[in-house]
């Protein structure tokens, strides 16, 4: 059994302590955060016996083998570099760093060090990515040209709340604002078809009323950008505000297309009009809705085996990470992909400074 810490003791570290122990590959020992009263509920919520409010303390007292990271990203190099230093592999929340200098120094040290970092990019472990990664291995969409991806989150839930009512919120720090801390779950499934090369285009703005706090009121709510490397383009769009709240993406290919989309679980073919004229029309939509009955019948059996969880896509990723951590397998995620999304984000950002308004 993997002995497992966590630093950074918030909401999303529920869901670490839940989905190490449903891997059954190792035990959460300790958790750390600098707020003592945090460390010490979760510590409580889990019968975890190991609390600290230093995370060097933890290091040295614990003996760990991997530690979880679930701070804001701005800690994020320190921390990755202490527990590199300690001898731990890594397993970090999103954003990976504050930007892609800070990236490309952790995964040099992580290299220098043998030991193995990875990224909660959990999205593309969902099923209907798991699905288009098979499509994509066996030639069956053919070469992607485009890709139209959304993402939407709700100003109205827990973190879009604090984030609004404290000026003071870690978020507020970010070059990126908001968007720095939403960016990866785009661009995690764009990456592996955008190059280095590619040109980035983008623009913000808010579209909610002002609330008379400066700092709150310069945070826009609503993105937009383009990119493209060589002949591939990539549309994206961020929103606080458009309903329903979505997260698909639509990927065309010389073959044939696909949307995915992840809220629901489903992966679809697009349309085809197969027979002449009027009939043509008419039997598309009942091939789609045998799609869409299929996808839901097989969520149905995943439910059923307990494989529908929120997490259950981490679940997957930290299973593949611990498998690189045994040295059983690659990294689940390529270095150079983590590079690849700092580097896009650090672009977007630039381009965001020149084009938002307020």
């Amino acid at each position: 059994m993997l002995r497992i810490g966590i630093v950074g003791c918030g909401k999303i570290a529920d869901g670490h302590v839940t989905q190490v122990r449903a891997t059954g590959r190792g035990e959460v020992v300790a958790v750390c955060d600098r707020e003592p009263l945090m460390a010490g509920q979760l510590a409580t919520r889990y019968a975890i016996a190991g609390q600290y409010s230093d995370l060097q303390a933890m290091l040295e007292r614990e003996r760990l083998d991997v530690l979880h990271v679930a701070t804001p990203p701005q800690s994020h190099l320190p921390i990755g570099q202490a527990a590199l230093e300690a001898g731990c592999h890594i397993f970090m929340e999103k954003p990976f760093a504050l930007d892609a200098a800070q990236t490309d120094a952790l995964l040099q040290a992580a290299r220098r060090a043998g030991r193995r970092i990875c990224v909660n990019y959990l999205y593309n472990f969902e099923t209907p990515a798991l699905e288009l990664d098979e499509l994509l291995a066996r030639g069956a969409l053919g070469e992607v040209t485009h890709l139209d991806t959304a993402y939407g989150y709700n100003l109205a839930g827990d973190y879009g709340m604090a984030a609004l009512s404290d000026a003071n919120h870690w978020v507020h720090a970010l070059p990126g604002k908001l968007f720095h801390n939403v960016l990866d779950h785009v661009l995690a499934k764009l990456v592996r078809f955008i190059g280095d090369d590619s040109s980035v285009q983008a623009t913000g703005f808010r579209m909610r009323p002002p609330v008379g706090i400066a700092r709150v009121d310069a945070m826009p709510d609503e993105l937009r950008f383009v990119l493209r490397s060589g002949s591939t383009t990539a549309f994206g769009l961020v929103s606080a505000h458009s309903r329903p709240v979505a997260h698909t993406l639509k990927l065309y290919a010389t073959r044939d297309t696909v949307e995915l989309d992840y809220a629901a679980r489903s992966l679809v073919f697009a349309a085809r009009q197969t027979q002449p004229s009027s009939l043509g029309r008419l039997f598309p939509a009942f091939v789609q809705a045998r799609q869409f009955a299929r996808n839901g019948w097989r969520n149905v059996g995943r439910f059923r085996r307990y494989e529908f969880h929120y997490f259950q896509p981490m679940r997957i990723l930290l299973n593949r990470f611990y498998d690189a951590v045994e040295m059983k397998a690659e990294d689940p995620i390529a270095h150079s992909e983590i590079l690849r999304v700092s580097r896009l984000i650090d672009a977007i950002v630039a381009c965001l400074k020149e084009s938002t308004t307020i």
